[in-house]
């Protein structure tokens, strides 16, 4: 079983469809969204439209607090995810919120555990982006492997038998063996919204059979994607970072 990993889209269409482009090249046997299809970007419509028909289709997905807070409370966001989430409130429709509402917290494939930011407590949304986050959630997640978004930044963590976590910045293209004797936790980074200096959308190939994970980058034209964030009268930031990928 070929798991095809996507987090944080964040209703950027040009990125998801440069990564969806890319994984009609390579066998995948199920697309798994890690959250956040909205927010941020200006396609909110399309993005959560594809991630219906992707589900219809078997795929997992799980709810982001971008998209709980379309019918939710936004107010512990800054002022340009929350200007963005009015944008996308106004925009989708009541069969786009029915969907991301009906999102679970968390899924399972196999031994292979998906949730948006941490094991520990979905709804908290708490980052893991150092040591302590990241043993909490290990600690909390029932399998081996845990797989969250959330952070747009792509860093593979695992615990030592010393009860301790270590973690790496992966290269992109290159698959990394899950030994069994090791508990994981994988943060995919960001479809629609990277953060870590690489303007590429960020997903990854989980091969369950095989025991390996691939980080991967799909370049996209995030000149397009900007245009549209300003034409939307988003925050001009929303769309200068695309650019820089921070």
């Amino acid at each position: 079983m070929r798991l095809a990993l996507l987090a944080d889209i964040h209703a950027n269409r040009e990125a998801f469809e440069a990564v969806l482009a890319r994984l009609a090249t390579q066998r995948i046997d199920r697309v798994v969204l890690l959250g956040d299809i909205v927010g941020y970007g200006p396609d909110p419509e399309f993005c959560t439209e594809k991630a219906a028909e992707l589900v219809d289709k078997g795929a997992l997905a799980v709810i982001g607090n971008h998209d709980a807070a379309i019918d939710g409370d936004s107010s512990d966001m800054n002022a340009r995810a929350r200007a963005a989430i009015d944008f996308t409130r106004n925009r989708l429709g009541a069969e786009h919120r029915t969907f991301l509402a009906g999102l679970d917290d968390t899924a399972t494939e196999g031994e292979a555990f998906f949730v948006h930011a941490s094991a520990r407590a979905p709804r908290s949304w708490e980052y893991v982006t150092g040591r302590p986050q990241a043993e909490r959630s290990i600690r909390a997640c029932p399998t081996r492997l845990s797989i969250v978004g959330h952070v747009h930044s792509p860093h593979l963590w695992r615990l030592n038998t010393a009860g301790v976590a270590t973690g790496h910045v992966p290269v992109a293209g290159m698959e990394i063996p899950l030994a069994k004797s090791q508990v994981w936790l994988a943060v995919m980074g960001a479809v629609g919204q990277p953060r870590d200096g690489n303007p590429a959308a960020a997903y990854g190939i989980l091969d369950l059979a095989r025991g390996t994970l691939l980080f991967e980058r799909a370049p996209y034209d995030h000149f397009t994607t900007a245009r549209k964030v300003r034409e939307a009268g988003l925050p001009h930031e929303l769309a200068d970072r695309l650019g820089r990928g921070r």
